[in-house]
């Protein structure tokens, strides 16, 4: 348990990839903090698997991100995770989406960051893993908002990763294409209504479509590759953008 003594606190983590992530570094001996939404008893049930804390903390609002980290304590291990997502054309979609969706899946991270680092710099270790998308090197139609803010994730990591190269503390983003999670599954009548296709036709021809390899990422494969981020052997590995992708950047 190589983990053993190292805090983690891992956001967007009840449920799909922050929850395989939460298990893996679990698994290796971290005091895990999730964060998330769910059914207060599943929620509970998790915890006693994990030997967990809870934060119910909304990610959209940076006072109780504060009280979130206040509540963590010194945090060894930060894997920003949460997101959102809403598929429109950039002309029909929602203002209130576009600020969510920048909210939870960029300015979150840009506010955990902040709090967290001090007391990384001030042990002389840290990691910080963000969960970026393949969406963080290209784009998509009808996902302005998301792009826009995946590509944020990956400027961020890399600019928060020089600052504080010499400390000890690395910052790098994995960049997964679909993985099989209930934010890919509840994309698809979305996708549906804008691009007129049926279920099929959005699970082939727009989603694995862009994979090579014909497969969803799984969440247990974007886990493991986090936990090797975590590892002494990735020390030298920081301000990367880790494609996890099944081939779909490769050309």
């Amino acid at each position: 348990m190589f983990l053993r003594g190292k805090t983690a606190l891992v956001t967007g983590s009840t449920s799909g990839i922050g929850l395989a992530i939460a298990r893996a570094l679990a698994a290796e001996g971290a005091a895990v903090t999730l964060n998330g939404f769910g059914d207060r008893d599943s929620i509970a049930r998790l915890q006693d698997e994990l030997g967990a804390r809870y934060s119910s903390a909304d990610l959209t609002r940076p006072d109780e991100i504060e009280a979130m980290i206040a509540e963590a304590g010194a945090i060894d291990i930060l894997v920003n995770n949460a997101g959102t997502q809403h598929v429109a054309p950039v002309d029909e979609l929602p203002p209130d989406k576009w600020d969510l969706i920048i909210a939870l899946n960029l300015s979150a991270a840009f506010h955990t960051i902040r709090l967290a680092l001090p007391a990384m710099k001030a042990r002389g270790w840290g990691r910080i893993v963000n969960t970026a998308s393949a969406h963080s090197l290209v784009a998509s139609p009808n996902k302005a908002a998301y792009v826009a803010a995946k590509h944020g994730i990956a400027g961020l990591t890399k600019t928060v990763a020089l600052e504080c190269a010499t400390r000890g503390v690395t910052v790098n983003c994995i960049s997964p294409g679909y993985v099989w999670t209930s934010l890919v599954e509840n994309q698809i009548p979305d996708t549906m209504k804008a691009r007129g296709l049926t279920r099929e036709q959005v699970m082939n021809e727009v989603l694995l479509a862009a994979q090579p390899t014909k497969k969803f990422v799984t969440v247990d494969q974007v886990a493991a590759f986090t936990l090797f981020l975590c590892r002494d052997e990735a020390a030298s590995i920081t301000g990367a953008n880790l494609s996890m992708d099944g081939g779909w950047t490769a050309a």
